[in-house]
């Protein structure tokens, strides 16, 4: 007999059932209904027969979900049902008594803590592989100079094995905010019931030391209600995407003729439908795209469950669609910047004529003048004076004549023009984290030790 004395309506069935997506949790599904198992069977609570039955049905599953013949039947709503009638079919009654001592509530929880942490740490993984392709494609153009920018300006002179490995550290940083996540995956959840606990004396240390779990959750209200690792796992997927994002941008406008910088590799490029001399960066630009996709991934989870009362609603079931989708992306994402990183051709022509404009040096004539005794801002006064003589001329500003510059300041001679010369510009910076390439070379050192 049904607590309901109507079937349900279609259009309900359409909106609440879920395998149509939640079918990803299956194999974390089946392990953790396997130490479930045991578990109830170690209590006392199943018979070691029973526990066998069940570990063999969940092992015929588990086959059939990884080879893709799994029968999914019309009445199944999510991934946990259609395994539990799954495992009835075959092992007959005892299948019933899998879900003895738990409720959807502990066990959706628990696979999607599982889901998050297994995909947290391929995101370690693919972040550090895509970090170290960076510092060899910086170890392989260590003294190439190139413009560095602001306002998409030109600003000072940089190498571009600086410029990189700004990604680099961005990448190491995005490591680690996955990392914490796998960490903030610890407390099992399974064992808290539908929210109050269960009426069996269980062990819920066993199971989470048999699924990995270096905690049990200590509430069973937070441990059915809790999605905060969702939401941490979505945080560092947009702030990585954001990075990628950042990335593929300067690689698109480097790509253009107009600066010429650098070339994608024709396996991360496509043509036009309608001018064959195209080359598209559509792969950077794609890394450019994705952000704001993973990023209201973040943002819609945070408004299903802002004011959301506790525990358990079925508004959670929107948790997965947002993480399933944000999970492939940003994978994907990692994995095309490194395929695209590693085989991208830079030209060192065009990368040093526009480092050579003379303009980038205005900052160091300024600290000329300041180690002469001047305070900064006369200083950059002094050389704005000198760079707006040299536009209106038409001339580099190493074309100032002797008498310009004493007319400016008599604090300007000769070490102005030296100043200007090639190189001059790039090994000033020495400072900690600067540009000079004794500095690159100690940021090599550091981000290879950091990336192990």
């Amino acid at each position: 007999m049904s607590r309901f004395a109507e079937p349900q309506h279609a259009a309900f069935r359409a909106l609440n059932d879920s395998l149509s997506f939640d079918w990803r949790l299956g194999p974390y599904d089946v392990q953790q209904s396997r130490a479930h198992a045991s578990m109830l069977a170690a209590q006392g609570i199943l018979s070691e027969g029973e526990r066998d039955d069940l570990h063999v049905a969940l092992n015929h599953v588990e086959r059939e979900l990884a080879e893709g013949s799994f029968p999914f039947a019309d009445g199944d709503e999510d991934i946990h049902m259609a395994i539990e009638r799954r495992v009835t079919e075959l092992a007959g009654r005892v299948g019933g008594k899998l879900h003895t001592a738990r409720s959807r509530n502990d066990q959706v929880a628990t696979d999607v803590a599982m889901f998050v942490r297994a995909h947290a740490q391929t995101a370690v993984e693919r972040t550090a592989k895509l970090a170290r392709t960076l510092v060899d494609q910086a170890q392989a153009h260590l003294d190439w100079p190139m413009p560095g920018y602001t306002h998409l300006q030109r600003a000072q002179p940089v190498y571009l094995s600086h410029h990189l490995l700004a990604y680099c550290w961005m990448l190491i940083r995005d490591r680690d905010r996955f990392s914490s996540v796998v960490s903030a995956t610890g407390a099992l959840p399974l064992g808290a019931g539908a929210l109050a606990g269960v009426n069996f004396d269980t062990d819920r240390e066993l199971v989470a030391h048999e699924l990995g779990f270096e905690s049990v959750a200590a509430n069973s209200i937070d441990a059915v209600s809790n999605r905060d690792f969702v939401l941490d796992y979505l945080a560092a997927a947009a702030t990585c995407a954001t990075h990628l994002s950042r990335l593929g941008g300067e690689i698109v406008l480097w790509s253009s003729e107009e600066f010429g910088f650098c070339e994608v590799a024709d396996a991360w490029a496509s043509g036009s439908s309608i001018m064959p001399q195209k080359k598209n960066p559509d792969a950077a630009e794609l890394l450019r795209a994705k952000a704001p996709r993973v990023a209201a991934h973040l943002v819609a989870l945070h408004g299903v469950l802002h004011g959301l009362p506790l525990t358990y609603n079925k508004d959670m079931q929107e948790d997965k669609e947002h993480l399933f989708d944000a999970a492939d992306t940003v994978e994907l994402c990692l994995d095309a910047a490194d395929g695209m990183l590693s085989s991208i051709r830079f030209h060192r022509d065009r990368l040093a004529g526009a480092a050579a404009d003379e303009l980038l040096a205005a900052t160091d004539v300024a600290d000329l003048l300041v180690r002469r005794g001047l305070p900064f801002r006369e200083a950059h006064g002094i050389v704005s004076g000198l760079v707006r003589s040299a536009i209106d001329q038409g001339k580099p500003l190493s074309g100032l004549t002797r008498d310009e510059l004493e007319r400016v300041s008599p604090l300007l001679d000769d070490e102005f023009y030296a100043v200007l010369r090639d190189g001059e510009w790039l090994e000033s910076k020495r400072s900690q984290g600067g540009t000079s390439l004794a500095r690159v070379r100690e940021q090599i050192e550091r981000a290879r030790a950091a990336l192990g």
